[in-house]
């Protein structure tokens, strides 16, 4: 378990790069699920107003405190902290070319936290041992359109299920490279990108590395290319691949399927399944892993209940992308098992998830929702493998365990409007390859400001 991306309930499909598109086991009301996957219309060029008057700027206070406590004789990690995380988005130049710019500003600051406390991802570490008072960074990406197809370069916060960034510390990460985005057919949306280095949340250099994050190794480059295609009004496919040079390649899709039942009444159905094998040096060692999950959710009014099953087939554990000196893993595991703490993706792990949520809007309260879960992994067996990164991290026949609970609730009016504070607390046990015994809370408060 190595700095994991736990889920975060910022959601939906935009008209860039940031999609913040995260893994299905994080909503809130599982019913709603295409609307993750979704197509939405989008004013292509012809349609634009201008670099100005199409632009847009947003502050989005953000307060996190994190609380770990670790068995086994490990320090436990703990630290209260503030950012406000700034997003300018110019509209396009007009004619037959657009162009315009994206840009963003992060400022983190400590609020309580210390030595033999760190390790949570919030927070930079000095020299000295000590979390640092303050941190900033800046950066962003000139953009062209033509049509319905945006190019990118500069800084973004990539969100495809093969390369994606993860939001569930105080700041987002980031990558540096190129990424298309063409929307030409209707219902059809097809991207690609060409990364070079990534950022993570406790770093400010924009040329830190790309990592495997399990077998922290890192690459040079990664490309990816993949397309979401919304073939009725209740089927939304997906398809992607990836290549991590001399690491793998890495292959994914996604059918997510709504049957409604009544007015009230909904069944929602959603597979995910990866595919990795090893590429060029195979710097990682060999890599031959399938990992797949099905979700089923049933939703009555203002209850969900959601059954997943998740397995790892292969002598490696699946890995994903990690970003930045540190490399701290990035959010690229669409899997339903991957919750609060544990992935649940070990070498041969087999896992199961009991899920419910509880809209409150039902019973007079809206803007509160409630969820618990429990989790369930077995038949992890890394001793197979006795050469490369991924050797001795896992033991034989090893198990884990999670349970889950989170309230969040959204100020829906008045000066405090979409004011949103959540708690979310994690009890993990398992043995030492699955991260050993921990319990976490976490206190979120986000307020987003739109200021033009």
């Amino acid at each position: 378990m190595l700095n994991k991306p736990s889920i975060c309930s910022q959601a939906g499909l935009q008209n860039k790069v940031t999609l913040h598109l995260t893994k299905p086991a994080s909503i809130s009301n599982f019913a709603t699920i295409a609307l993750f996957v979704t197509v939405p219309a989008w004013a292509g060029q012809s349609e634009s107003r201008g670099f100005i008057e199409e632009s847009s700027l947003t502050v989005l206070a953000k307060n996190y405190y994190f609380n770990t406590d670790r068995a086994g004789g490990r320090s436990n990690q703990k630290d209260w902290s503030q950012a406000f995380i700034a997003n300018y988005e110019s509209g396009f130049t007009q004619g037959l070319i657009g162009v315009g710019v994206d840009a963003f500003t992060y400022w983190g600051i400590k609020l309580d936290a210390g030595s033999g406390r760190t390790g949570t991802g919030n927070l930079p570490v000095g020299d000295d041992g000590d979390p640092d008072n303050e941190y900033a960074r800046a950066g962003g990406a000139v953009k062209a359109r033509i049509s319905n197809t945006i190019l990118r370069y500069g800084q973004m916060s990539p969100s495809a299920p093969v390369f994606a960034q993860s939001v569930s510390r105080l700041m987002p990460q980031t990558a540096t490279g190129f990424h298309l985005l063409s929307k030409e057919i209707d219902r059809l949306a097809v991207e690609a990108g060409h990364f070079t280095s990534g950022t993570d949340q406790v770093n400010t250099n924009r040329d830190g590395e790309l990592w495997a994050t399990y077998a922290l190794v890192t690459t040079p480059t990664v490309d990816y290319a993949g397309a979401r295609y919304k073939a009725t009004d209740n089927l939304n496919l997906a398809a992607f691949g990836s290549r991590f040079e001399d690491i793998w390649n890495q292959y994914y899709i996604n059918a997510n399927y709504i049957v409604p039942l009544s007015k009230a009444q909904a069944l929602t159905f959603d597979l995910n399944l990866y595919r990795t094998t090893d590429t060029g040096n195979a710097s990682a060692g060999s890599i031959d892993t399938t990992a797949g999950g099905i979700q089923a959710a049933y939703k009555v009014s203002a209850h969900t209940v959601t059954l997943a099953y998740q397995q790892v087939d292969g002598e490696q554990p699946f890995d994903y992308v990690g970003f930045g000196d540190t490399g701290r893993s990035g959010g690229s595991i669409f899997l339903p098992n991957s919750v609060q703490y544990s992935d649940f993706n070990g070498p041969g792990e087999k896992s199961w998830q009991l899920r419910y949520d509880l809209n409150m809007a039902g019973y007079g309260v809206p803007g509160l929702t409630l969820m618990v879960r429990h989790l369930r992994g077995q038949d992890i067996d890394g001793t197979h493998v006795t050469q490369g990164a991924y050797a001795n991290k896992y033991g034989e026949d090893d198990k884990e365990f999670e349970t889950d609970a989170e309230a969040r609730y959204v100020v829906q009016s008045g000066h405090a409007k979409d004011l949103s504070v959540r708690l979310r607390l994690a009890w993990h046990r398992g043995d030492a390859g699955t991260g050993g015994d921990q319990d976490q809370v976490r206190v979120i408060t986000e307020y987003p400001l739109n200021i033009f």
